[in-house]
């Protein structure tokens, strides 16, 4: 029996070579129709005899290209059009989009082969790509995701290219990123003053490996944006990148050449192996404990025992991995605190002075982007999220809403990112930075115009933090005066909380969920700083059920860059005397004073661990931001879970004192016991305290975010600790950070939260 249907499929499937496959396997089946992209996904009118469209049916959602996930997907009849084969359409827009983004992915096995087979013609083709691998988001300009859309459509395919794109039977059949060295993207080496070097294009790779091996700084654009590159195992070239990056401790990011290199020289298991080769190729962070190579390491990660490392994740990368003996020092493009640079001109002005020589490409990054972060807890193996860009950005995959009004996020000042909800899809920026940047609120501006413009529609309404100085709170009110929408502020620690409620779908639960939501800094509705915060979530009502013992704030920002401030406001008296020598007698002088008149209170986690960083000798000014909680972490990397003891008395009314925990800490101190053991101790009295909070809580489920929960070995001793009594949950496919305030913004107000 001859039918005509459709196929409605919506999710991620433009970008993802759903159309060729779509194609080849309607020929397969001996289905004619037609398949084309909409701004709702994929549509796909089949005629053919019943059965073998119940068929493709099934095959096409059991067994869809490897990079599609599909969302949603039905069958229905429609009417005949008599077709005599099956084609790829041209896409057809009829109104605004509604369907999921496309991310950038890693580079494949299959392209990495063909650009180091000298038979093939895309060898040494740095950007080589195919419809399984490429950059997406990154060259993007509109949507639905055709060539015309993206950068890419500047460079005119010549005519193999062209007969690839055509040829069903080829893999790169309709890939919109497809290009050879004929046609395609062309690159140049310069050198400090601008001035483009004679090197051929067969020589330019080894040429730059060659840079770097004698110790230069050599700045690349690759497909998101400019990385700053130097050789990982001389000591002086990467201190000099620190000085003129203006980073002087913040650990950089290594490429290493291939993972066989790699595990030679760092421990990789299963889990961490499988996250490297992911599509998203992120940076993950790895342990270095008993490394006996030639790394640089305490120039790389100063203080440090964990390292970031990638592997290459674009031909152009493979290209120059395939160049180099070993690892690389690779970190963004950029001057300390600034995003992420992509635009040649800018590039030279800014890092004038930090590189020796510049790579430049004439492929237009329409989104720039930097590497993302994860961390893989040693235990329990949680993925903890530090950075959410390339790779992940702009999707966030595991939610749909019903229509309605259009909503825009505007998340909080550090770590910025923006969610925006103009259909049933959640979009979320990648990784935007802090906005006390002039360059990087320029570019959260930017971010906010080009999803308004790409989506067609206007927000509604707007969410932004209650702090009344964030900048993303005035882009905000900004926002919505400008475009009649309405605006509601949201309090920081209930965005975190809301953020995990969300991505664990927490707020239809029957049962209440005691948040634990522990960070830096966050304006409480009562004017004071929180951030030691346990909020009890029930059938829509959120309310601020405990909070750690209030202790002094002073000297306003100051205190988040300088422990010892934190540490001088939880001493006691009888211990001025020992931390004295880390302040001159006239600054002493001046916070004793601060702290006799001060009436701003703090409850915040991320200041007590300051303090305690501090107090251990690890830590007394940040030079980045968590510099003291990460040093604490990094001395307390082992420990037996029963041979852990708690310095938190609890009192009666279940808020724990800061000062005394302090004053615990500084007695185990004087008695001789060690750093090691005091960080372990330390972190487990916080462990315990969120386990001894959920019972007098009387409930079952515990869900915890804000930035102190990046801390792996806290995260396993609290899952280790409360497994077999509570459930808990931590943000997975989200950074705990202020990364996840504007995603919780949004869920918040969605759940309708009083």
């Amino acid at each position: 029996m001859l039918v005509s249907q459709k196929i409605r499929i919506a999710g991620q499937v433009q970008g993802v070579g759903f159309r060729p496959f779509v194609y080849n396997l309607a020929c397969r089946f001996g289905i004619m129709g037609y398949v084309s992209n909409d701004e709702r996904g994929v549509i796909i009118h089949l005629e053919g005899k019943s059965d073998a469209i119940n068929e493709f049916y099934r095959e096409l959602i059991d067994n869809p290209p490897p990079l599609a996930r599909i969302r949603s997907h039905f069958l229905e009849p429609s009417d005949p059009e008599d077709c005599s084969d099956f084609r790829i359409r041209t896409s057809q827009k009829a109104g605004p989009l509604n369907l999921q983004l496309t991310p950038d992915f890693g580079i494949c096995d299959t392209c990495k082969k063909e650009i180091a087979d000298p038979k093939n013609r895309r060898h040494d083709y740095p950007f080589t790509t195919c419809v399984n691998c490429g950059p997406r988001w990154a060259v993007t300009r509109d949507f639905p995701f055709e060539r015309e859309h993206t950068s890419l459509d500047e460079f005119k395919m010549c005519p193999e290219c062209a007969e690839e794109y055509e040829n069903p039977s080829n893999r790169r059949f309709h890939s919109q990123t497809n290009s050879c060295s004929a046609c395609g993207i062309s690159m140049g080496l310069f050198d400090a003053i601008g001035s483009q070097m004679e090197v051929s294009d067969s020589e330019l790779f080894s040429k730059i490996a060659d840079l770097i091996s004698c110790g230069k700084i050599v700045a690349i654009k690759n497909t998101g944006g400019y990385l700053l590159c130097c050789d990982a195992d001389n000591p002086k070239a990467v201190m000099r990148l620190r000085e003129r990056k203006r980073r002087p401790a913040k650990p950089f990011a290594l490429m290493y050449p291939t993972l066989e290199m790699l595990e030679t020289e760092l421990r990789v298991n299963e889990t961490q192996r499988n996250m490297l080769l992911s599509v998203p190729r992120p940076i993950l962070i790895l342990s270095h404990e008993g490394y006996s190579g030639k790394l640089a390491l305490e120039s790389i990660a100063p203080g440090l025992k964990q390292l970031g490392v990638m592997l290459p994740y674009s031909g152009l990368l493979e290209l120059l991995a395939r160049e180099l003996s070993r690892p690389i020092v690779a970190t963004s493009g950029n001057l300390h605190g600034s995003p992420i640079l992509s635009e040649e001109k800018e590039v030279m002005s800014t890092l004038k002075g930090v590189a020796d020589f510049f790579v430049h490409h004439n492929l237009q990054i329409e989104n720039p982007q930097d590497d993302s972060v994860i961390k893989i807890s040693p235990r329990s193996q949680e993925q903890i999220m530090f950075r959410r860009s390339r790779g992940y950005a702009p999707n966030f995959f595991d939610f749909q809403a019903p229509e309605g009004k259009s909503v825009m996020a505007m998340g909080s000042q550090l770590k910025s990112t923006l969610a925006f909800l103009p259909n049933t899809y959640l979009y979320q920026s990648q990784y935007l930075g802090n906005l006390d940047n002039y360059d990087v609120y320029e570019r959260f501006q930017q971010t906010s115009r080009r999803f308004i413009r790409v989506f067609e529609r206007e927000p509604e309404c707007i969410l932004v933090d209650s702090h009344p100085g964030y900048m993303s709170t005035q882009s905000g009110k900004e926002l919505s005066l400008e475009f009649g929408a309405s605006c509601y502020e949201i309090q920081h620690h209930k965005a975190h909380f809301a953020s995990v409620l969300g991505e664990h779908e927490l707020f239809g639960a029957g049962d209440p969920v005691l948040g634990v939501i522990w960070d830096g800094t966050g304006y409480g509705e009562d004017e004071q700083i929180w951030g030691g915060e346990f909020f009890m979530y029930r059938d829509r009502i959120m309310e601020r059920w405990n909070h750690l013992d209030y202790f002094d704030w002073i000297a306003g920002d100051k205190m988040a860059l300088e422990p010892r401030l934190s540490l001088l406001s939880l001493i006691d008296s009888s211990m001025l005397p020992e931390i004295a020598s880390k302040f001159d007698k006239q600054e002493l002088r001046i916070y004793l004073s601060l702290l006799k008149s001060n009436g701003l209170k703090t409850s915040s986690v991320g200041r007590l661990f300051d303090a305690t960083a501090s107090l251990l000798g690890l830590c007394d000014r940040n030079s980045y931001e968590g510099e003291a909680a990460i040093l604490l972490e990094n001395h307390a990397a082992s420990y037996e879970l029963e041979n852990c003891k708690s310095f938190i008395e609890v009192g009666s009314k279940g808020i724990f004192s800061p000062k005394n925990l302090i004053s615990r800490i500084h007695e185990e101190k004087t008695r001789g016991e060690s750093t090691e053991v005091l960080a372990v101790n330390f972190l487990f009295s916080l462990a315990w305290v969120v386990k001894d909070m959920a019972r007098r809580a009387g409930v079952r489920k515990v869900a915890m975010s804000g930035g102190v929960f990046q801390n792996s070995i806290l995260v396993d001793m609290i899952r280790e600790l409360m497994s077999d009594e509570f459930d808990t949950y931590f943000n997975v496919n989200l950074a705990p950070n202020d990364e996840n305030i504007a995603h919780g913004q949004i869920m918040y107000h969605l759940n309708q939260v009083r």
